[in-house]
């Protein structure tokens, strides 16, 4: 194991700030993930759950927050409906010279947060 991540959000917190301001949600979430969640009757637990697993990414590798683009990671729905974390760009680059081969993801999020597990092995 290289190491593991753990990001908390605060989904109300997280859900002001995409009000304030809207275009966040493009410069945080590829187009992948805002489809994904684009039918749901509130996207915003998903989304604080996706925001969380690129902090806890960069946790698990050891590095703070600006450590790499948050296109750089993100997390797309496999056909079974777990997520699936998906590394590239400086993120993969990173992710590489540590010697992560394999990424684990689990998301989850209750009324008031959302929160991410990941471990680099």
């Amino acid at each position: 194991m290289i190491g593991i991540g753990v990001d908390v959000v605060e989904i109300e917190r997280f859900r002001r700030s995409l009000e304030r301001t809207p275009s966040m949600r493009e410069r945080l979430f590829t187009t992948v993930e805002l489809s994904t969640l684009a039918d749901r009757v509130d996207p915003v637990p998903g989304l604080a759950a996706r925001f969380a697993a690129r902090e806890a990414t960069m946790k698990s590798l050891g590095l703070g927050l600006g450590a790499f683009g948050f296109h750089d990671v993100w997390v797309r729905k496999l056909e079974g409906g777990a997520p699936e974390l998906v590394v590239e760009g400086r993120a993969l680059q990173l992710a590489t010279a540590a010697g992560v081969g394999r990424w684990h993801l689990s998301l989850s999020h209750v009324d008031s947060v959302a929160v991410a597990y990941v471990v680099a092995e």
